[in-house]
């Protein structure tokens, strides 16, 4: 028997742009036009002033570590425990929930604001997901 797989995001028109900009390695967010607020997760108005003047960009894919839980129970599939729900910080303001690579998944290991970076894990041939791992140097 083929075990469970991961859930997939289902791509909307309003996050379409997102999941292309994955599936190409880039990590993209929107800015509005008119406060100039960088948010996420991606949405057709601002959530800070309400405007629909808003643009899309290639974010620089580094952050950092603002908090994150290990979870060690076996109950989600495609997920070998242990392993982090992390909250990352991105250069350019907004927060993300996503999973740390490359990186033993310890509190010694994991340490808040350390400095990620953006690596793409694909799921199949439509969605790839953007994961973090620990800057090198």
């Amino acid at each position: 028997m083929a075990e469970p797989q991961r859930a997939r995001p289902k791509p909307t028109p309003e996050t379409q742009h997102f999941w292309d900009g994955t599936k190409a390695g880039e990590l993209r967010l929107q800015r509005c036009d008119a406060c100039a607020h960088v948010y996420f997760p991606p949405r057709p108005f601002c959530p800070s002033c309400a405007s629909r003047k808003v643009s899309i960009f290639k974010a620089s894919g580094k952050g950092f570590l603002y908090s994150y839980v290990i979870n060690h129970r076996p109950a989600a599939p495609g997920f070998t425990p242990p392993y982090a729900i992390a909250v990352v910080e991105l250069d350019e303001g907004p927060r993300m929930m996503s999973n740390i690579i490359d990186c033993p998944q310890t509190p010694e290991a994991l340490e808040l604001d350390m400095k990620l970076e953006v690596a793409f894990e694909a799921l199949d041939d439509k969605i790839t997901l953007p994961v973090f791992r620990p800057v090198k140097g």
